[in-house]
């Protein structure tokens, strides 16, 4: 009995072995693959290791990166598999070994692996989506999320709450509400009411001048303002109800001729808004080095704040 046994066994074995040379005309990842379900441990890393020094897809070097660490932890080479854990922790972040499709043992090691890495992944993530949102990169709020997502990995766990990663996850969802408002501004801004023409001259009686243009930021050719005094009234949490927009005319001193909310945040902070305009102060716009009255749109976050 114990000899029919090993007989099928090996049988069995040789079998898949053949079917992984005919697989590998076809498909030479799949017939890695085959060869680790078949506990042929060394020829499926000798299979990947030719793989990952030839050409393929991105996708692919994940699958060969994350097979090549199970045959080596299964051949007991630790140090090795761990490099290739780490490989594959750098490449997506977000990858984790499902609880029903492999050995407690693999999982651990997965878990070891990115409890290590992750801060250090979600500090270099934040710092490229900062510098993607200094670029004005369409895609920002993409890098945001997968920090934020990142964060509530069950693997990065308590240090999510502590300093750095703590003060990260405040920052992230601070730029996220602001680039997910720029977006928004445009539109918003096309939506905005447009200046009333002014009526037009009597027919008669003497000619009056005509009342000076106001610019905007649609005029190519004139230099906009340049803040010298600008600030917001700092309020409690209470009053931080949403964002907001003030329009504000500047006059060809510096100074705010008036002022107008455009989109409410909450009527006590608006009025605090509009008395706080009228101290504040700017180098004037100019259209060929003549001062001009200028208007210009302020987008009011208080979250952001």
């Amino acid at each position: 009995m114990d000899l029919w046994l090993r007989r099928t066994f090996v049988g069995s074995v040789v079998t898949v072995m053949l079917s992984a040379r005919v697989a590998d005309a076809q498909d030479p990842l799949a017939a890695a693959r085959d060869l680790y379900a078949a506990a042929a441990y060394e020829d499926a890393l000798a299979r990947l290791d030719g793989l990952r020094s030839s050409n393929h897809r991105a996708e692919e070097g994940l699958i060969i990166d994350q097979y090549r660490a199970y045959c080596l932890l299964a051949l007991g080479r630790t140090g090795e598999a761990e490099r290739a854990i780490e490989a594959v922790v750098t490449a997506a972040p977000s990858y984790r070994p499902s609880d029903g499709d492999l050995s407690p043992r693999i999982r651990s090691a997965f878990h070891d692996v990115r409890r290590r890495m992750l801060p250090d992944i979600i500090l270099h993530r934040f710092e490229e989506a900062k510098a993607a949102f200094d670029r004005k990169d369409a895609a920002v709020p993409d890098g945001f999320k997968q920090v934020l997502e990142l964060l509530g990995d069950a693997d990065v766990g308590p240090a999510a709450n502590q300093p750095p990663l703590s003060n990260v996850r405040t920052l992230a969802v601070a730029f996220l509400d602001l680039s997910t408002a720029a977006a928004a501004l445009p539109a918003v801004v096309a939506a905005l009411p447009q200046p009333a023409l002014p009526p037009p001259p009597p027919p008669a009686g003497a000619p009056r001048p005509a009342a000076p243009r106001i610019y905007g930021a649609e005029d190519a050719n004139v230099v906009p303002p340049v803040v010298l005094r600008q600030s917001l009234p700092i309020v409690n949490d209470a009053l931080a109800a949403r964002q907001g927009i003030v329009e504000i005319i500047i006059d060809d001193t510096g100074s705010v001729e008036s002022a107008t909310m455009r989109m409410s945040v909450n009527p006590v902070y608006d009025r605090l808004v509009l008395a706080t305009t009228k101290n504040w102060r700017y180098r004037p716009a100019t259209l060929e080095s003549a001062p001009v009255k200028f208007r210009k749109i302020i987008q009011i976050d208080l979250k952001s704040r």
